[in-house]
């Protein structure tokens, strides 16, 4: 069974995750990724892409910038209304968000009494200057979003897309959590990758979240996603963003528990509304089958990068217990998913003709699929790392292979071996990798 310990422990082991700035002591909520990390990390981001911008027709992607004019937050609301409550506990000192506990009058760590409530901005800020007197001051954005509604208009001019039609990016965003923890769940600087749908004001909107619900479902057998493990949880008015009119959270059975995981929110024409009037410049919309003009409203699929992730750590996860006895961890995550999609042996390390020949097929493979070159310990070592690591395939360079010029290949899953020539790899991989 999945626990975050033991996840915890194989994403340090193994390089996906590292404890931010370690050799120093440490940061609390902060984190690195590893080798392995960095690669499922991208893949999750890469299927995100293709499957909710690439894939479709009324999608365009941009990237936008972490650091943005300030009038930008206060247009938006969040200099104003971007604060949550907070609380300190009067012994230990440490403090936590009341509406996160489940006694805000009693210290969960150490039973003291706590403060009266009070609020604190979720917004980073820095200054732009090399003298800090005189800088501008900005922000580091808390969300993605703000730079879609901004470059609203340079996509209309640069491109041919009409309404109904969406802008998605993904990136870096801070915000100054006090409650945080359980991993990469939730940190001070996490990834979001986000989408602002455009409709206009009339439109069903209703029906066109609920298609948006489907869809963003959909994403998660193409990530390795049980859908049974998704509920959706209506947020309430008074719980709501500032700037929407429905929510919904889909959070998703971790092993701490259920919590959010991805969000879609109605934003009506917040947005777009309040930067045409602080920027002064016309945001419109000129509607040219109704030939009107308006300004549009939004819809809005957010999804949290590094939950993502975890929740891919968490679905593959599984131990199994041998004929031998012995247990057998493995990450059974999808392929598309897997760091590495293969991993090429020399049966014996020491034996020359053998890393020759697992080199050769090596250096043909990389040009296809990303694999691995693995000689490091004895053959069961190398199949229990690569098992650890989500690795589907094994392919192995035995004396057999220098004569017959074939291979053993190992599914991860099965275990089970077949022989396959050494000419119809790329083919045997493209097909099972499908």
């Amino acid at each position: 069974m999945a626990t975050m310990e033991k996840i915890v422990s194989l994403c340090k082991r193994r390089g996906f995750v590292y404890p931010g700035s370690e050799i120093y002591g440490g940061l609390a909520n902060t984190y690195d990724y590893g080798p392995l990390g960095a690669e499922l990390k991208n893949n999750v981001k890469q299927a995100w892409w293709k499957y909710f911008v690439q894939g479709r027709d009324d999608m365009v992607g941009i990237d936008g910038g972490i650091i943005a004019n300030s009038k930008i937050w206060e247009a938006s609301g969040h200099v104003k209304e971007f604060k949550d409550p907070l609380v300190e506990c009067k012994k230990c000192h440490k403090r936590f968000r009341p509406d996160k506990l489940k006694d805000a009058s009693k210290c969960p760590e150490c039973g003291g009494g706590m403060t009266k409530e009070k609020f604190f901005s979720g917004m980073f800020e820095t200054i732009i200057g090399p003298v800090k007197e005189e800088g501008a001051t900005v922000y580091l954005r808390p969300e993605t979003a703000q730079n879609i509604f901004i470059n609203f208009k340079n996509v209309l001019d640069s491109t041919n897309i009409k309404i109904p039609f969406g802008i998605g990016q993904m990136g870096k965003s801070f915000r100054n959590e006090i409650t945080t923890g359980q991993f990469i769940f939730r940190t001070i600087e996490f990834e979001i990758m986000e989408l602002e749908y455009f409709i206009a004001p009339d439109a069903e909107w209703k029906e066109i979240f609920e298609g948006w619900v489907k869809y963003m479902r959909g994403f998660m057998g193409i990530i390795g996603l049980d859908k049974k493990k998704m509920h959706n949880e209506e947020i309430p008015e008074k719980e709501r963003a500032h700037y929407s009119k429905r929510t919904i959270d889909m959070q998703y059975e971790f092993p701490f528990g259920q919590d959010e995981l991805w969000a879609i929110a109605y934003r009506t024409d917040y947005d777009l509304k309040n930067h045409q009037k602080m920027s002064g410049q016309n945001l419109e919309y000129f509607d040219e089958k109704e030939k009107k003009k308006y300004i549009p409203h939004v819809i809005e699929p957010t999804f949290g990068v590094d939950r993502t992730v975890l929740a891919v750590l968490s679905e593959a996860y599984r131990e199994e217990k041998l004929d031998d006895g012995g247990i057998r961890t493995v990450l059974g995550l999808n392929p598309n998913m897997a760091p590495y999609k293969a991993a090429v042996f020399p049966l014996l390390k020491n034996k020359p003709e053998l890393v020759v020949k697992a080199k050769e097929i090596y250096d043909n493979l990389k040009n296809h699929f990303t694999i691995v070159f693995d000689d490091n310990g004895n053959i069961g070592k190398r199949y229990r790392r690569q098992d650890e690591i989500g690795t589907p395939y094994t392919i192995t360079v035995d004396f057999e292979s220098l004569e017959k010029n074939d291979v053993t290949i190992r599914d991860r899953d099965t275990m089970k071996q077949e022989r396959v020539k050494i000419e119809n790899l790329v083919e045997y991989l493209g097909n099972k990798l499908k």
